[in-house]
This record gives C-alpha cells, structure tokens and sequence, in this order.
C-alpha cells in the first residue's frame, strides 16, 4: 500500500519537476514513468500479462495491480474504476481507444514464434518497416495495443 501512495502522490505532484525556476538552466530531476489504466478487467489483465508476456507482479490489493516486465526495467499499474479510496480524476475507465504500448525485445523473431505456440491474437504480423524497425503487434483485455518491436540501428 506504501508503493501504491507512493505512486499516486508522484501522479499528483511529479509534474512540478517540468517548471522553471526564473534562471535559464533547468534542475534535472531523476524520473520513472509508470503508466496506469483504469480497468474493470483487473483479474483478465493480471492473466494475459502474466501468461503472455511473462510479467511479475511488483504489488496488489482488492483495487489495484502493479507489475514489471520480466527484467524490472519498466512497470505498469491497473486500478479499478470507480473506486472510493481515489479521487474524481483517477475514477473513470479507461475506453479502450487512443493508447498503445511499445514493448522492445532483443529478439523479436523468437517472441513472435513463442507467441505463435501460446495462440495468442497476433493483431499486425510480424513486418519490417521501411526505417529498418522489425514489429508485431498484439492487444490487451482492456484494448491496448502492444507493439513488440526490435529497433534497427539507423
């Protein structure tokens, strides 16, 4: 519960970093991003995320998920909508339009055939883009696209 108000307090007051002070050089201050969804389909996100991607969970409750990508190096959360421990602004659902993640993987090849085998819903097949990029694309319970890509040193 320390992490989630952690996590909340930095969503409400992390923003203050972006403001000037009246001198022209800015003070740089460390930041993470964890990006939230609000979500009824908390136990169907903890699943695919889970058994898909293979995603640990950092920390849950009755309210809210927060899990890792499989090396820790990024975290994402879900929180129920609605809920009456949040405020307004942190209660509507997210509509399941007009977001996507991108996922970069070492070998995107490898990840597309394991994805294959555990059937899941590949939503834009494996492609090379004209920039030299490499990518898949699948999508979430709640409507995210998940872009699986290997970037092209260019």
């Amino acid at each position: 519960m320390k992490r989630y108000v952690t996590l909340a307090a930095f969503a409400l007051f992390g923003f203050n970093a972006f403001s000037q002070t009246g001198s022209t050089t800015q003070t740089k201050n460390k930041m993470k991003l964890n990006a939230g969804i609000i979500t009824s389909k908390i136990a169907e996100t903890k699943e695919f995320y889970t058994k898909t991607l293979g995603f640990g969970v950092t920390f849950e409750n009755e309210f809210y998920l927060l899990m890792h990508t499989p090396g820790r190096e990024a975290e994402i959360s879900f929180l129920l909508p609605d809920h009456p421990s949040q405020q307004p602004l942190f209660q509507k659902a997210f509509q399941g339009q007009g977001m996507y993640l991108t996922i970069e993987v070492d070998d995107v090849d490898k990840l597309y055939r394991e994805l294959k085998k555990k059937g899941a819903d590949i939503r834009i097949d494996i492609r090379d883009e004209p920039w030299g990029d490499r990518h898949f694309a699948i999508q979430d319970p709640n409507g995210i696209g998940i872009d699986l890509v290997k970037y092209s040193p260019r």
